[in-house]
């Protein structure tokens, strides 16, 4: 086996190892197959699946066999990619972490698989999910800890990379699935501008705020994911140091006193380091930000699921069967208003950065690190107005706390300007390796 191989190297790094046959494919599966094997059962980020490692194995060597000459490798070539479990993936079964019968989950392989699988993407496995991607847990756990939640929905995929068990994964995020727990877990996590990315083909707990994300541990790498999932992407490669502005008032409040005590280190050092930061008061109507998010994930949570709700509610988690009741009451013409509140948050907040001169807001993505206990995935409330915004969201690690979890921070960008936040992001991540 080759010794040079290095799990821990950046997504960006391994994709080009296994392109060029730096790290002989089959070489790497089989290490990878190692750690799998010893930090797998404390995680349990992954959907059980019998001859996991078999089948990937002759997968690999089909995919060696269509590609022998490195120079024809697509951009993803022998990648392991763990999928949520609410996306349809060819060859598996979904079962969205519920307990409905599996025959009435199952569709067609979502556009966004499909195209990772043809740049060569190989399918680790499906990666445990929150039932239907709310707030009832799994059994996945922090793998900086596993007394502390990893957060949610998308628990097995921020898991599997903060594991160093998977380099790339997929998620959801309809309130703060990928910001969060890529936070809890020290992984990259990106959620792009509200349908940028294909969300066909994925079970979808708010249409209208359902966005597909991923997982890395850097922003190359998900800038060359990004690339190939984000409509009509194009590069963008720039020098200029970003503007950062903190959103200040009731919004960072929510953050817990380790919170808001790291996130003002971190602007301090990105100020040290040469970056603008501006304190800008923002979102004074805060609190009717979030019922009004939560009002239209109820309404619309209860609309897909009405039918199998009537047949199977007794199967459903007690969280997601409180929210679909909940839902039930909320009437179309209150489900209409809360929705036209989205553009009119984003477009106060793109007059704010307008007005301030920003590219990027700075915050917090999430009010401290891991909660303990594994019966709730942590507080969402400083992801949700910028889901709730549609606007491109970043979170990377930034260090850890006293008792050894990750602490992150949270970049967001302007409306369709997810090429511009990710090449600030490359800025920025240099800065916060430090921390």
């Amino acid at each position: 086996m080759n010794k040079r191989i290095n799990l821990d190297a950046s997504l960006a790094v391994i994709a080009s190892e296994l392109r060029s046959g730096g790290w002989p494919l089959l070489d790497y599966l089989a290490k990878l197959e190692q750690r799998f094997n010893e930090r797998e059962p404390d995680v349990l980020a992954f959907v059980p699946e019998d001859g996991r490692f078999p089948r990937l194995t002759q997968q690999a060597q089909q995919l060696l066999d269509k590609y022998p000459n490195p120079a024809d490798r697509p951009p993803l070539f022998g990648i392991p990619l763990g999928v949520k479990d609410i996306f349809q993936v060819e060859g598996f079964t979904t079962r969205a972490g519920s307990q409905l019968p599996t025959d009435i989950l199952q569709g067609s392989q979502a556009p966004s698989v499909t195209a990772l699988r043809q740049a060569g993407a190989l399918i680790l496995g499906k990666t445990v999910t929150t039932e239907f991607a709310y707030f009832g847990p799994g059994p996945t756990r922090n793998p900086h800890n596993p007394a502390h939640t990893p957060g949610g929905s998308s628990s097995g995929s921020a898991a599997a990379v903060g594991a160093g068990i998977a380099p790339l994964t997929l998620g959801t995020q309809t309130i703060g699935s990928v910001n969060r727990p890529a936070a809890f877990c020290g992984a990259v996590g990106y959620k792009p501008t509200y349908n940028r990315i294909d969300k066909s083909g994925v079970l979808p707990l708010s249409l209208s705020l359902d966005h597909v994300g991923c997982f890395s541990n850097d922003v190359a790498g998900m800038e060359l994911v990004a690339g190939l999932l984000c409509q009509h992407w194009q590069l963008v490669v720039t020098e200029k140091k970003p503007v950062l502005g903190i959103p200040e008032g009731l919004y960072l409040q929510r953050a817990s006193a380790e919170g808001r005590k790291h996130f003002r280190q971190l602007c301090r050092r990105l100020h040290d380091a040469g970056f603008i930061v501006k304190s800008v008061e923002a979102m004074p109507d805060f609190d009717k930000i979030y019922e009004r998010h939560n009002l239209i994930v109820a309404a619309e949570a209860a609309r897909f699921h009405a039918d199998w709700f009537a047949e199977f509610g007794e199967r459903y988690h007690p969280k997601t069967a409180e929210l679909i009741q909940r839902g039930q009451k909320v009437t179309e013409q209150q489900l209409k208003r809360a929705v036209a509140g989205r553009t009119a948050l984003r477009e106060s907040l793109l007059q704010l950065m307008d007005k301030n001169a920003i590219d990027l807001w700075l915050s917090p993505p999430a009010p401290g690190a891991a909660p303990a206990g594994l019966d709730s995935t942590g507080d969402p409330v400083l992801n949700l107005p910028w889901t709730h915004a549609g606007l491109p969201t970043l979170s990377l690690p930034a260090g850890k706390n006293k008792v050894g979890l990750p602490l992150g921070l949270q970049l967001t960008g302007r409306w369709f300007g997810d090429e511009a936040l990710l090449s600030f992001a490359c800025q920025i991540e240099p800065v916060l390796a430090t921390v």
